[in-house]
């Protein structure tokens, strides 16, 4: 039996577990399972639902949902029809996902609630080729034909199935590894998205490869909370779960997520490193509350695993002292570090972004392991990846099997294999500049293999910033939006690895100048100028003003004023007066780190 489609491999897993837990959603207070049956029912009902509504092999569905069992009815019952599905932020705002709907010519947009509906009616208009959008959580009146419930898609597509069955299984039938499965929209250098084309073989081979290097089967069972319009859990969480035949459970939302941890009691958990340091912010809190005798007790605790960790990891062997009290500790104190996350996680996965090397050591220390990898949306995701058997901290893995991984002339990772994109749709120029003839990615980032074959990224090659949390965002789009103040001269933002976007901002200093002589601001130097209260809120104003209609992920948090322009001379601009971000980012560190400070 095939099962080189996502499809085929789905059907494929519900034959063989049918009665067994494919999915637990949390409904009225308690988490409910969903047999394997029952989900292969409801991806069918959908599917033969929307082939009433016309949909044709090769048609584009947008889905905009946060992660429930219906994002998963609705992807699979639309790779079931030979069409593609284009994912969207839950956090995106409506121009971004109007350019979207009209780049990807989606016919469809399957949405979860009232308000991601409200969004696509106020972009519909940009949208020419859609035609109906699907409510998972319907108002209570709809009055608009093109808006129907996703309750009476399934039940028009339960009383349809006799007619359309044999259509539903030709189309599932005909589509192949190599049919366009997903267009996932990723920020360009310029701000404009570009939509990587992924096939069904993309995702499917990186599934089979990271089955070589992770000891999950069945049994085990992931919590779902990244976003699945992020390639990462999409792939990492969802299919190879399914994959596997475990079960996926969903977070009620980020607030529960602690909760959600310790009612399903996840194996494994994937997630943004932010996830990992908010995880190291609520140990350490609950430490410094705790009497000072525990306090005392938790440090000699971690000195002790850091000794374990070090003598283990450089295989010089574990002294037997420092064994038996580092197994005491793990048992008695760190235990109960595992206990808050569950009791069972074998592993956490950590990708989207890059870990810190010293968080990494810590949560190794206390007993939890996280294993890094690295990837892209171009390769569906992982190209690399840390294992139980084989890892390094500060490393993102050795490349996983079929995937090959070299290092251009200048340092950039190049990629090449079968999870390696089709295209960037509708984008021919931008395709050859990121694939070379040979199938080789460029991935604008730079790195080196070690000595042990192990990948390290340590830098990049584009302006891309990539938050803590796992958002790719163009910096210089949102900086223009700023500039076009009358007040502000110079905006650049700040935010790769961290958890919230931050800004440096030049005033534009005879408008600033100017205000200061209206209003009776005292100052001599630029300086006491930009210091003073009152100008600071006056420009935090402007700031807030410009920022209100971008998402909050794409939000300047805090902002410091600078008292001087970026020069040439300084080395902080080039001649054409491009800034120079590394240079500004090392000469300002001190105060960009104190923006991030609590």
């Amino acid at each position: 039996m095939r099962e080189d489609t996502i499809p085929l491999m789905f059907f494929a897993r519900a034959n063989k577990y049918t009665a067994r837990c494919a999915l637990k959603v949390k409904r009225e207070g308690r988490y409910r399972d969903i047999s394997w049956l029952e989900f292969e029912s409801k991806v069918k009902n959908l599917a033969y639902g929307l082939l009433t509504l016309g949909l044709k092999p090769g048609d584009k569905v947008a889905l905009l949902s946060e992660n429930r069992p219906e994002w998963a009815y609705s992807d699979l019952a639309v790779l079931s029809l030979g069409c593609a599905d284009v994912p969207l932020y839950p956090t995106d705002v409506a121009h971004q996902i109007g350019y979207i709907l009209a780049d990807s010519d989606s016919k469809i947009v399957i949405v979860s609630n009232r308000d991601q509906l409200d969004k696509i009616l106020a972009v519909k208009a940009k949208a020419p080729a859609l035609q109906k959008i699907i409510v998972m959580d319907p108002p209570s009146e709809i009055k608009d034909k093109d808006i129907i419930s996703l309750e009476s898609v399934l039940r028009s597509g339960a009383e349809n199935a006799s007619n359309v069955r044999l259509e539903f299984e030709a189309r599932v039938q005909s589509t192949t590894k190599g049919s366009l499965a997903s267009i996932i929209y990723t920020s360009g250098t310029t701000g404009e998205p570009k939509g990587v084309c992924l096939t069904h073989d993309n995702f499917l081979s990186n599934c089979r490869s990271c089955l070589e290097l992770l000891p999950l089967g069945e049994e085990d069972i992931a919590l779902s909370f990244l976003p699945l319009s992020h390639v990462f859990e999409r792939m990492a969480s969802y299919y190879f779960t399914v994959f596997i035949g475990g079960t996926i459970a969903y977070a009620e939302n980020m607030d529960s997520l602690q909760r959600n941890l310790r009612e399903v009691r996840p194996t494994y958990v994937c997630s943004a490193p932010r996830f990992y340091e908010k995880m190291y912010i609520n140990i350490m809190n609950s430490v410094a509350q705790s009497p000072p005798f525990r306090q005392h007790l938790f440090n000699r605790s971690l000195a002790i695993a850091k000794k374990y960790i070090e003598q283990k990891l450089n295989r010089i062997g574990v002294d037997p002292v420092t064994w038996f009290w580092y197994h005491m500790a793990k048992a008695f104190i760190f235990s109960k570090v595992r206990e808050a996350v569950g009791g069972r996680i074998k592993f956490f996965i950590s990708g989207g972004a890059p870990l810190s090397k010293e968080l990494a050591e810590f949560l190794y220390s206390v007993g939890m392991i996280v294993l890094e990898g690295y990837g892209l949306t171009e390769t569906s995701p992982v190209v690399s990846c840390n294992t139980l058997k084989a890892f390094k901290f500060g490393s993102v893995g050795r490349p996983v099997k079929d995937v090959e991984v070299r290092i251009a002339a200048d340092g950039e990772i190049l990629v090449s294999g079968p999870s390696v994109m089709k295209e960037y749709y509708k984008k021919e120029k931008e395709t050859k500049e990121a694939l070379n003839s040979d199938g080789w990615l460029h991935t604008g980032d730079i790195g080196f293999i070690d000595e042990e074959g192990f990948l390290r990224i340590t830098d990049r090659k584009k302006d891309i910033i990539i938050t803590a949390s796992g958002k790719n965002l163009a910096p210089q789009p949102i900086e223009n939006l700023f500039k076009s103040d009358s007040y502000l001269q110079e905006v650049i933002l700040h935010g790769d690895k961290r958890p919230y976007l931050t800004a440096l901002v030049v005033p534009n200093f005879d408008a600033l100048k100017g205000l200061a002589l209206r209003q009776g601001i005292p100052y001599v130097t630029t300086d006491e100028l930009v210091r003073h209260p009152r100008v600071y809120e006056f420009i935090a104003k402007r700031i807030e003003e410009k920022q209100k209609d971008l998402a909050n992920y794409e939000k300047v948090k805090k902002f410091a004023l600078l008292d001087r322009g970026l020069t040439i001379e300084e080395g902080e601009i080039t001649p054409t007066l491009k800034v120079k971000r590394r240079v500004i980012a090392e000469r300002y560190k001190k105060i960009l780190d104190n923006m991030y400070e609590v």
